[in-house]
């Protein structure tokens, strides 16, 4: 048995999922989290189902890729039952989703989530008057707590042999004129009204799919248009023009759904609603709102630098102590070169970019997912609108900007909530400039060696660091605002944002999911990009031309340009070879000062300053290679994910290049200035 899940955003709807499959989807606290289908499979009673869980939806009168995804699934695809969610606590909002589905089919089962939070507002929800007005089956349920899954299976069984009716609305705006066109539906699909009313509303996308699924031709027959033309003009003598026709039944569908609900939904007094109310007044204030975001990131940041050193120092101590062994293994039946390179050059780099990468990721992660679950995310969202409308780009990009914190290439994955193309593709061109997890651990080592000193504190690290990261995002703002004004031209769009309610963390859940969601997500990716960054690296250390390394003479032929940005060849050299994985970074620094042919483990900041100041550093070179880390070319995992998202070698070539050229900038004009004074 197929069945479809749908429902508004931030319902519990993936959670529904989770809970019917037994599948470890991340359910996140904020709108457009399910950004693309998921499917799942479960035997209950001896039925097996597949279970789709579609895009959270408002509507299908789709304004957006993700709508369109599952407008599509609900018109043409052929399954055995839609389940729709809806939030206890806003019915009224839901059903009009609820409605227009059952104009389509009435295979139908509605899921009434949140039910625990419904009561503790005092909204009593008449189920059984509900499901007798709908005439489907409707069970009410506390997902997070696993409550009503029975239930809904059974319900399912009741609709599997259904045959499938629809729910006529009285569109008392429409005559006779549409029957003219009506003949032209062919007979398989339930409802030719909704079909008319979505030609009239030129609803291309939707018309050119209806064409292709049944063999139609409502886009190209003439004598089609012509009718259409004849329906519009009587319209139009009645006062009725094209573009009020979806406004018109958007209209009908939410009377429909008030008269419902005013039958089905009694109050009580109780304002459970105050506390989060004096919540948004604080968090999403002109005055107070953006602060407190910036002291919640720094918190995350302080947390993260202070505690991910011990793990990291524990990561390196037995993953380089397993190294002696395996090369002793290897060496004893293999040659020595070969041996070399594996344990080296590839597992070596694979070693650094785990004790490196993985501490602060499993710290940073967690956290910043237990501020998605209580719901701040979509009040960052909102807090940053109004810079990004000013910009001309849209405010889902703090969302995907953020996502871009843990990894670069998820915030450009992310950019499909975005409902413009031009708006996604100023936010994929610009979520590099936010710092990814893989270049954390350098900026927080150069922190540490050269800006503030172990006198201080870690407070005061995380300071510092923070204000690097407002730098990015200045720059995130600025270029936006640059990319809108010329090969990206065009008017801030609208969207919904909706301010989901506070909830209490599943802290347990948010651990579990975050470190296998994201954490090994992220990990898995990072290993598969160093092992090749580990032969390359061990080639360039190891092939010498007339007794110098290929690292020595690329490095010295860089060096003159690298002074110029305050830096050196082997600066240079060290991010290009880590083009792969930015973790691996200082890594290949500190190779090419020692002349080595291999990554030397230098866990002590100490001894990797004195290397760095004998070889010319100052706190000048410290600040322009924080520079460059914050601002160059996104990592090798990023531009696939931007070429596999935007489909254009030429947006990942823009990707590439605007960020080199603004790092490059920044560092010759910072080397510049500390020359004059």
């Amino acid at each position: 048995m197929k069945v479809g899940l749908i429902g508004n955003p931030n319902v519990g709807k993936s959670t529904i999922f989770n809970g019917l499959t037994g599948m470890r989807q991340h359910t996140g606290n904020w709108p457009g989290k399910t950004v693309s289908g998921a499917t799942g499979y479960k035997v209950y009673n001896g039925v097996r189902y597949q279970f789709e869980d579609l895009p959270g939806c408002y509507s299908l009168f789709a304004h957006s890729k993700e709508e369109e995804v599952t407008r599509d699934f609900v018109y043409f695809s052929d399954y055995d039952g839609l389940i729709i969610v809806c939030d206890g606590t806003a019915l009224e909002r839901n059903l009009n989703l609820v409605l227009q589905v059952l104009e389509i089919t009435d295979k139908v089962v509605l899921c009434v989530n949140l039910m625990d939070e419904a009561r503790k507002k005092k909204i009593d929800v008449d189920l059984k008057r509900l499901s007798e007005l709908l005439n489907i089956p409707v069970i009410g349920m506390v997902a997070r707590s696993k409550k009503g899954f029975d239930e809904l299976f059974l319900a399912l069984e009741k609709i599997r042999f259904k045959k499938s009716g629809f729910r006529k609305i009285n569109y008392d705006f429409l005559s006779d004129e549409i029957y003219s066109l009506k003949k032209n539906i062919p007979n398989v699909f339930v409802n030719g009204d909704n079909v008319i009313l979505r030609y009239l509303t030129n609803d291309y996308d939707f018309i050119n799919a209806f064409d292709f699924k049944y063999k139609t031709n409502l886009m190209g027959d003439l004598d089609i248009k012509d009718e259409k033309d004849l329906v519009l003009n009587k319209f139009r003598k009645r006062g009725i023009y094209q573009e009020d026709i979806e406004r018109l039944m958007i209209e009908k569908i939410n009377e429909e759904s008030s008269n419902i609900c005013l039958e089905v939904l009694h109050y009580g007094k109780l304002d459970y609603d105050k506390k989060q109310r004096v919540l948004d007044k604080i968090l999403t204030n002109k005055v107070t709102g953006i602060p407190i975001m910036i002291l919640l990131l720094f918190l995350i940041l302080w947390i993260t630098i202070s505690l991910a050193n011990i793990p990291s120092e524990f990561l390196y101590e037995k993953l380089f102590l397993f190294e002696d062994i395996l090369y002793n293994f290897l060496v004893s039946f293999l040659p020595t070169w070969i041996s070399d390179l594996l344990v080296h050059g590839i597992y070596r780099v694979m070693a650094w970019v785990v004790a490196v990468m993985l501490p602060p990721m499993a710290i940073f992660f967690p956290l910043f997912t237990l501020l998605e679950d209580f719901g701040l995310l979509p009040r960052i969202a909102f807090n940053l609108d109004k810079g990004f409308e000013k910009c001309n780009s849209c405010g889902k990009q703090s969302l995907t900007m953020l996502m871009g914190f843990g990894c670069n290439a998820v915030g450009v994955t992310g950019a499909r909530i975005i409902d413009s193309d031009r708006e996604r593709l100023i936010s994929i061109l610009t979520n590099s400039f936010v710092p990814c997890n893989g270049r954390f651990p350098l900026l927080i080592s150069m922190i540490i060696m050269f800006l503030i000193t172990d006198g201080f504190s870690g407070v005061m690290r995380a300071m510092v660091l923070l204000i690097f990261i407002l730098i990015g995002i200045i720059v995130t703002f600025i270029v936006s605002k640059i990319l809108s004004m010329t090969i990206l031209r065009g008017v801030s769009s609208s969207f919904t944002l909706e301010l989901p309610p506070y909830r209490r963390p599943q802290i347990c859940k948010v651990l579990i999911r975050s470190l296998i969601d994201r954490t090994w997500f992220v990990l898995k990716r990072a290993l598969l990009v160093s092992s090749a960054a580990g032969f390359i690296i061990w080639v360039f250390a190891n092939v010498c031309i007339n007794g110098n390394s290929l690292l020595e003479i690329f490095s010295n032929f860089l060096n003159p340009f690298g002074k110029m940005l305050g830096m050196d060849g082997v600066i240079l050299m060290a991010f290009i070879l880590g083009f792969p994985a930015n973790e691996i970074v200082t890594a290949i620094m500190v190779m090419g000062y020692m002349s080595l042919g291999m990554i030397v483990d230098i866990s002590d900041l100490v001894i990797l300053k004195e290397l760095f100041i004998d070889n010319g550093w100052s706190v000048v070179t410290a600040i322009c290679v924080m520079i460059f880390s914050l601002f160059h070319f996104p990592c090798l995992t990023t531009l696939v994910t931007i070429k596999k998202e935007t489909g254009s070698y030429f947006w990942s070539f823009l990707a590439f290049i605007i960020p080199l050229l603004i790092g490059i900038s920044f560092c010759f004009l910072i080397n510049l200035f500390f020359k004059i004074i």
